[in-house]
């Protein structure tokens, strides 16, 4: 399970989220995705910590905190949903 942040500020590095989160908990890793043309922070960020006793705790103290000039978004991440594409797919009517 892992940690959804979103709101972030574009400037914000692996780092910092690490040292934020770990205040409670233990941190396994931290995704920033990047927009795949600019290579640009998207604004959200996951943390995946070491259980979830951690995680429900970090979620309880930053949701809705201001960091770096921005209210945080932080809830439980939910799981990637399957996307279209590939043969019969993308519905574009060509079988």
């Amino acid at each position: 399970m892992s940690v959804y942040i979103g709101n972030l500020s574009y400037q914000v590095t692996q780092e910092d989220l690490t040292q934020v989160f770990a205040e409670y908990g233990t941190v396994k890793r931290v995704q920033i995705p990047t927009d795949r043309e600019t290579g640009r922070v998207r604004g959200f960020a996951f943390v995946e910590m070491n259980s979830e006793e951690e995680e429900a705790a970090a979620i309880e103290a930053l949701d809705g905190a201001e960091w770096m000039g921005r209210d945080l978004k932080v809830n439980k991440a939910k799981p990637k949903e399957p996307r279209g594409g590939g043969y019969g797919g993308g519905g574009r009517g060509r079988f």
